[in-house]
């Protein structure tokens, strides 16, 4: 029988960091079309019980989640199938963030052409503070061999 390619390497650990302003807060849940004024409204924010402007939880989640595209993409093609996101603490404006994903196991799916990849995550402010959980299942495949001629009568 012939061995499947791998993509993905079980145990494997990358990271990355956001930096939060005020003005990426409130840009980012406009976008989203969340209207908390927690996140928009600074006087409002301010009185609250958190003090200050704190993002949507859509926010670090859509950076946490894209950061799987963002590494597979360079050397593969990754498809997102299943998330399983926990907030666990408000994440302010002015934060850093640093989100980490780890590879707990991984294997060849022939019918899909690639690997079936369970991870497991956690995002993590300056303080040190856990502020998101998360688990995955993502598809990896292999990138498909580029054609440079074709490439160069396209351009």
């Amino acid at each position: 029988m012939k061995q499947a390619p791998r993509v993905v390497t079980i145990g494997e650990c990358f990271s990355a960091t956001l930096a939060l302003s005020a003005d990426s807060v409130k840009s980012f849940a406009t976008l989203v079309h969340d209207t908390n004024p927690l996140h928009h409204d600074d006087a409002y924010a301010a009185h609250s019980r958190f003090g200050g402007l704190i993002a949507s939880g859509t926010q670090p989640t859509a950076h946490f989640m894209a950061l799987l595209a963002a590494h597979y993409s360079q050397h593969a093609q990754p498809l997102g199938l299943e998330f399983d996101i926990k907030l666990k603490k408000a994440v302010y404006a002015q934060d850093t963030l640093t989100m980490t994903w780890r590879v707990l196991d991984a294997w060849w799916k022939p019918s899909l052409g690639g690997d079936l990849t369970q991870l497991a995550g956690d995002v993590v402010n300056q303080r040190g503070e856990t502020v998101l959980l998360g688990v995955s299942t993502i598809l990896v495949m292999p990138k498909p061999a580029h054609d440079s001629a074709q490439e160069s009568e396209s351009s």
